[in-house]
């Protein structure tokens, strides 16, 4: 059965002088337009289409990729407001809409806000909230493990960081030390899990754990070269120095020498670490 509001691969059933008719299970025949059929298909042809429903509620199939379908969140713009409530671009020829009762507060034309597209329950058709919390989940966050890639929306901003959405379905927060400062609300970036804590908060980041390794011994090894061979840092040494000279935290300095020594990249000496 074709899936309302979300990407389908469906059988080419008929075709017709607008369009070519698809096979959408209990939905019946699902039109294709004929402007969007972009290649020659047979009967028993599949092809891949968003399907939604037109402006008399019908299914109707497009080629056009949509900015957001059924179950994700998208920042988007608002094109229209009228008594219904707001209507949002989302890339396809029919807006998409935003119930009154589902705007965490009062839309207007040109804004961008973050929603959440979901099914209405009465008709079936796709429809938009700005009151995501209740779409993100509180449960389930042991489905991420640490150094786990994810997708992420830069959402909203705390005195701790980025809060973003993870994989269209938790929160999670990308602290002001493990991003640059130029993460723009809407952006939709690479990430990994940094940690699962024990308060169940998630805690992000932009790079893995290998390369945060790598970047740090890189720039262990550029001071040291820019220090003659010899930098006064050790494992006893203040974290506010290591923080300073390296832009590190004290274990990360600790982890990083570690491995450089293992390598045979640097010795260790009573006041400081020196490069082979």
């Amino acid at each position: 059965m074709a899936l309302i509001g979300q990407y389908n691969s469906l059988e080419v059933l008929k075709h017709a002088s607008f369009g070519v008719f698809l096979d959408g299970g209990e939905h019946g025949e699902i039109l294709l337009p004929k402007r969007y059929v972009e290649q020659p298909l047979e009967d028993g042809d599949t092809i891949e289409v968003f399907v939604y429903l037109d402006s008399e509620d019908r299914p109707i199939a497009t080629t056009t990729k949509p900015k957001v379908q059924v179950g994700q969140f998208a920042f988007l713009q608002v094109k229209d407001t009228n008594r219904f409530g707001a209507f949002l671009d989302w890339g396809l020829e029919k807006d998409l809409m935003v119930p009154f009762a589902e705007q965490k507060a009062p839309m207007e034309q040109g804004k961008r806000y973050l929603v959440h597209v979901y099914l209405d329950a009465i008709d079936n058709r796709p429809t938009a909230s700005s009151k995501i919390d209740k779409f993100l989940k509180e449960e389930n966050r042991n489905q991420f493990s640490k150094n786990q890639a994810v997708n992420l929306i830069v959402a909203n901003s705390t005195d701790l960081g980025r809060k973003a959405i993870i994989n269209h379905s938790h929160w999670g927060l990308i602290h002001n030390s493990d991003f640059d400062g130029n993460l723009g609300f809407g952006d939709r970036i690479k990430g990994f899990i940094k940690q699962v804590r024990r308060d169940d908060k998630i805690d992000l980041c932009l790079t893995s754990a290998a390369e945060t390794r790598d970047k740090n011994a890189e720039a262990i090894l550029d001071l040291l070269a820019r220090e003659n061979g010899f930098v006064a840092l050790h494992d006893k040494s203040d974290p506010a120095l290591i923080k300073r000279l390296l832009s590190m935290s004290k274990g990360a300095f600790k982890k990083s020498i570690g491995s450089l020594y293992k390598q045979g990249k640097i010795s260790l000496e009573n006041n400081g670490i020196k490069l082979k």
